[in-house]
């Protein structure tokens, strides 16, 4: 199969994603890497991979072919984490969906529950404290 490269105006899309996000520029380096694009066919092929890292996370979005992207994050080798879907026709939907559900996760790890209200938070305490007189 045919390497697919990023475009130049792919990458300024995933330059400008990360800066609206985290607030600064953030370091996106290009790189290769070799996966199954079908899930679970055991043919693997060379992909573009774009690749950042932030906030202890790791983050690769790789080009399957032109309008076809994965992505996924991890901390480590043994925690990778995916976004719940094979593959995305947009890189802008790609890279935000990636971004929340890091965020989500990262939420989650800190006790967190995404979505959660201060209200719904004391819904869930059954403690209310001493009676204080």
């Amino acid at each position: 199969m045919q390497l697919t490269e990023f475009t130049d105006s792919e990458i300024k899309l995933v330059n400008q994603t990360l800066l609206e996000r985290y607030g600064h520029a953030v370091t996106v380096e290009s790189a290769e890497a070799e996966i199954e694009i079908v899930p679970g066919s055991g043919q693997v092929d060379d992909c573009a991979v774009l690749y950042w890292s932030e906030r202890g996370a790791h983050f690769v979005v790789f080009k399957l072919a032109d309008n076809r992207f994965r992505a996924q994050f991890f901390y480590n080798e043994a925690t990778q984490f995916g976004t719940g879907k094979d593959s995305f026709d947009n890189l802008g939907d790609c890279v935000i969906t990636l971004l929340q559900v890091q965020s989500d996760h990262e939420r989650q790890m800190q006790g967190v529950r995404s979505g959660m209200t201060g209200r719904d938070l004391k819904e869930l305490d059954d403690y209310d404290g001493p009676l204080v007189i």
